[in-house]
């Protein structure tokens, strides 16, 4: 049960990498990390120690923004021009189906394990995943995701969906939470009781995704407004704040270290600060923000405001893979003045702490758990963290020990 693996890079994450390095894990938990000169807390033989020269060993990555259920989509909703003319071509599509199908739910929870990724933060309509996500042993903050714009009576509406919740086999590492999805598709007395329903855990919310979202909240018109007047949901009372979306989510009780904001596309550096501030993660997920039309993630401002990052690869709707060193490689591309330990924090210890998993994941650090993978490295790489950004693939990862069963 007691294990060392001695790798040519080890990265806890929590601080620098460290070059000839090993990590001591005794029964799935981390029970140290050090480099060379330094000794684990127990004895071991060579028997007990695996070697790994040609690798890097970090945390299990975090993929902390997806669709699993959208996942029959792939290769089915066209790129667009605009964010709510892709949104059309997806619920026409969905609308083709009665249920979402299990088993590209099964494929996309493979492939994503296979990329690296332990922890999720599943965006769903339906909890079909559910089963599949107990099934892999992946650990998810499952976001039970509400729309409403003319709800009549939001507070049914919630409970509804906590009964749904109790109603679901309990798993430790499977956390369900209620959600809004969007400031342009939630009535203002649904955030405020969905608000009251999160309690202590973390809230996901599509924001700042779109210029047609900052039109909506401002002005009260645009394609949003049009789509949801053509989907009969339009509620003639409602009046625009007048307002950007952080400062509309701040006067819905919404703004706090518990926010987790999913694109943020279009926010300026004021409201960055804001998030910021109050503690709350931005969610970057820039190959899907080009994919919908909802335009170039600002990432380097993302880092310079001081705000949290998180990364997701959003949905198979939207994007090739759920690979989320892709991810990770356009985020490199967009951003070439943020260090590369900061992006790589972001798609582990920053996801986890968002997810509310910060205790266990996201670093090596003694008493977490040892969800580690091993990536291909060659010997002469100077600089493990750049190179961990440049393109990994499934078969450069190996997973290290097991997920919870």
């Amino acid at each position: 049960m007691r294990t060392v693996y001695r790798a040519g890079w080890v990265l806890p994450i929590a601080q620098p990498p460290i070059r000839n390095g090993w990590v001591a894990v005794d029964a799935g938990t981390i029970g140290a990390v050090g480099g060379a000169g330094e000794r684990p807390p127990f004895a071991f033989s060579d028997a007990d120690a695996i070697d790994l020269p040609a690798a890097a060993v970090l945390p299990a990555l975090v993929n902390a923004h997806t669709h699993l259920e959208l996942s029959w989509m792939r290769d089915q909703v066209a790129p667009a021009d605009a964010m709510p003319a892709w949104v059309e071509r997806l619920m026409a599509l969905r609308r083709t189906v009665d249920h979402e199908p299990p088993e590209p739910i099964h494929d996309a929870l493979r492939e994503v394990r296979a990329s690296g990724t332990s922890l999720v933060g599943d965006i769903t309509n339906t909890f079909a995943a559910y089963e599949a996500l107990a099934d892999s042993g992946l650990s998810a903050a499952i976001f039970r995701e509400l729309l409403g714009f003319n709800a009549p009576d939001p507070d049914a509406m919630v409970a509804s969906v906590r009964e749904q919740i109790e109603g679901l086999t309990p798993i430790a590492w499977l956390r369900p939470t209620i959600v809004p999805h969007a400031p342009y598709s939630v009535s203002p007395a649904l955030l405020r009781a969905i608000a009251v329903a999160a309690g202590e855990g973390p809230l996901s919310i599509h924001l700042a995704e779109s210029a047609e979202e900052v039109e909506f909240l401002r002005a009260g018109r645009g394609a949003w407004r049009e789509l949801l007047e053509s989907l009969g949901a339009w509620n003639a009372a409602w009046r625009p704040p007048e307002s950007g979306p952080v400062e509309y989510l701040a006067a819905h009780g919404l703004l706090n270290d518990r926010l987790v904001a999913v694109h943020c596309v279009q926010l300026g550096d004021a409201e960055l600060r804001a998030l910021a501030a109050a503690g709350a993660t931005v969610v970057t997920c820039p190959r899907s923000n080009r994919w919908t039309g909802a335009g170039t993630p600002p990432i380097e401002r993302f880092y310079a405001s001081g705000v949290r990052v998180a990364v997701g690869t959003d949905s198979l709707a939207s994007v090739e893979d759920l690979n989320l060193f892709a991810e990770l490689q356009m985020m490199r591309e967009l951003a070439p003045s943020v260090p590369a330990g900061e992006l790589l924090a972001s798609a582990t210890r920053h996801g986890a702490d968002a997810l509310g998993f910060g205790r266990e994941l996201g670093t090596i650090e003694p008493g977490k758990r040892a969800e580690l993978i091993a990536v291909s490295a060659p010997n002469d790489v100077a600089d493990v963290e750049e190179y961990l950004l440049s393109g990994i693939t499934p078969l450069d990862v190996q997973w290290l020990g097991a997920l919870p069963s």
